[in-house]
């Protein structure tokens, strides 16, 4: 078992449209058809329902650019704050805490 976790402090803001669009033709032509496979986080019964969608949508794209899903987007993160936590035995974990300051990281580490 890992036993790691971060966690990110920050203001997350949508995306322009032109900027989505420019990200997902910049991505590789199976990864813009994976895409469309299925919308992210929706439950799914079997991973064959992904390979199936895939290849049915792999050939309906053969020709030309494959389009921007509607439901696809993303968001740009200015992180102010990362704390990065890893489990160490006998309760003594690795805590290291990532603090914006004069356009540089103050790194700390802090106690478990």
């Amino acid at each position: 078992m890992l036993e790691r976790q971060v966690m990110v402090i920050g203001k997350a803001e949508r995306l322009s449209t032109l900027e989505v669009v420019k990200y997902f033709h910049s991505r590789p032509r199976d990864s813009q058809i994976g895409a469309w496979v299925s919308q992210q986080s929706s439950r799914i019964s079997a991973r064959g329902i992904l390979e199936s969608k895939f290849l049915e949508l792999k050939q309906k794209f053969q020709q030309g650019e494959v389009p921007l899903p509607s439901f696809w987007g993303g968001f740009r993160v200015s992180i102010e704050q990362m704390e990065f936590w890893q489990g160490g035995e006998h309760r003594l974990h690795d805590r290291f805490l990532y603090q914006r300051q004069n356009g540089g990281w103050q790194i700390d580490r802090l106690a478990p």
